[in-house]
């Protein structure tokens, strides 16, 4: 199943999704619409990773991006991904450093029979 986009809009939507990070790992891609390698990279990922993807679209959300930047203690760039568990950045990439193979090795597994999946990584 393809992933789901999550778009995040507001700071308490950031907000809630970083406290649900405690529960269960989420990721975060701070996405430019007037990018190639950013659009590139939001359909690379939708086919590879079967969990929901958060996007924050930087010419719409400068704000919420640069929230992001600070609390993850990372400089902006676009497109630029952060896995979040604890509230704390545990995988970050950017650019053609992103890719779903790194992604599914910090996410649990969705179904019990992806784990013969996983096991292979």
């Amino acid at each position: 199943m393809p992933a789901k986009h999550i778009y995040i809009e507001s700071a308490d939507q950031l907000d809630s999704i970083l406290s649900g990070s405690s529960d269960c790992p989420i990721v975060l891609l701070k996405h430019s619409v007037t990018c190639g390698i950013s659009a590139h990279i939001l359909y690379q990922l939708s086919a590879e990773i079967d969990c929901d993807i958060h996007i924050i679209v930087v010419q719409t959300h400068r704000l919420l991006s640069n929230m992001v930047a600070e609390l993850m203690g990372h400089r902006h760039q676009s497109p630029q991904m952060f896995v979040i568990a604890d509230g704390k950045a545990i995988h970050h990439a950017t650019h053609y450093g992103i890719n779903g193979r790194d992604i599914i090795k910090w996410i649990p597994l969705k179904a019990a029979d992806g784990a013969a999946a996983n096991a292979a990584i």
